[in-house]
């Protein structure tokens, strides 16, 4: 029987699984790079939309063609081999550094939510990551579309019990903490912010659209992942501007807004939150050791990498959640932006419009 390759929605939960994670989730990503700006965020955030459609649909595309296993094969294509291997390293480092994020904001919740040692947290996420990376992408896509509707939904739902239970004031965070913002205006928060999510994604976007199999599915998957990305980005922005007093120094925001609601809720969102933070970590571990493997002569080491990369993981996120989203973010954004910049020349050469 043909292989008729995942479907849309698959694709879509996939990609969106892979952005949404400790950062996304928590409100912190989205605290950091659009409330600081007032109204000008929500600009930045309608920008931010259309870019993850449009470079989800032309890594996934390149992947499907080139038949991708990893990044590589990618940025090669898109930017040349002296390109290429300068954003390897990029892509490698920061893939390594998101899994430590991931890992990091766990202990942030347990702390945060359960009032449990951030060290048990850190230990639980490092070891499902390690467990569900060792099943392969197959598995890791399964395991990341199941749990995607789930947190779109929770999202969903207490951002918008919220804004309407309670008057927004869309120039309440300026005066709150954009003098501790690194970016010096929304657009170039905005492009830093879908820059450092696309290195992030782009380790599992190349393979899956070799699974997709199909162009209109690829299309169709970039679309809906770029408009569930954005959506819930949005839905986010406008529930922290109601608690930007409250929420501007804690590491979790988004489970303080939960709290408002009901205890049950600020329960379930922690458990559901958690489990975001992994669909993002796996894809993190995922990218960062089969890159390493495939620079190596035997593939077997595979099991030792994933348990070695998570336990050096495991140390670096003692660093702390909030610094990691703060300072690690925006500079691999910056370098970021020459991967999005070799992109858009490649189609444009495709097309012919650039020789």
């Amino acid at each position: 029987m043909k292989d008729k390759g995942i479907s849309t929605l698959k694709v879509a939960a996939t990609y969106i699984g892979t952005v949404v994670g400790a950062g996304f989730a928590t409100g912190q990503e989205i605290l950091q790079f659009f409330n600081v700006f007032g109204r000008l965020g929500f600009l930045g955030l309608i920008l931010t939309t259309f870019m993850f459609m449009i470079f989800g649909y032309l890594i996934m595309s390149l992947g499907n063609k080139l038949n991708a296993k990893s990044h590589l094969e990618v940025i090669r294509h898109s930017g040349g081999k002296v390109f290429g291997n300068l954003m390897d390293f990029i892509i490698t480092f920061f893939l390594f550094g998101a899994l430590s994020a991931m890992i990091a904001g766990t202990g942030s919740i347990f702390v945060q939510q359960f009032n449990l040692p951030s060290l048990l947290g850190n230990f639980i996420m490092a070891i499902i990551t390690a467990l569900t990376v060792l099943t392969g992408i197959d598995g890791i896509i399964k395991s990341i579309s199941f749990v995607v509707p789930f947190l779109l939904l929770s999202v969903i739902a207490i951002s918008i019990y919220s804004i309407i239970n309670n008057p927004i004031d869309i120039n309440n965070s300026a005066s709150v903490i954009s003098e501790n913002s690194l970016m010096p205006n929304f657009l170039i928060a905005a492009i830093l912010y879908v820059s450092y999510n696309i290195i992030l994604s782009i380790s599992i976007l190349g393979p899956l659209g070799v699974k997709a199999k199909h162009k209109k599915t690829i299309r169709n998957g970039a679309i809906l992942g770029g408009l569930g990305l954005g959506l819930g980005s949005i839905l986010i922005y406008f529930t922290l501007m109601r608690f930007m007093g409250e929420v501007a120094n804690i590491d979790v925001p988004m489970i303080y807004v939960a709290s408002k609601i009901s205890p049950i809720i600020q329960i379930v969102y922690a458990i559901i939150l958690i489990a975001e933070i992994y669909t993002t970590a796996v894809g993190s571990l995922y990218g960062f050791v089969y890159r390493i493997n495939n620079k190596q002569k035997h593939p077997s080491n595979i099991r030792v990498l994933v348990i070695t990369s998570t336990a050096l993981a495991l140390l670096v996120s003692q660093l702390g959640f909030t610094s990691l989203i703060k300072y690690l973010y925006p500079l691999v954004g910056i370098a970021g932006l020459l991967l999005l910049i070799s992109l858009i020349i490649n189609r444009l050469k495709e097309k012919g419009y650039l020789i």
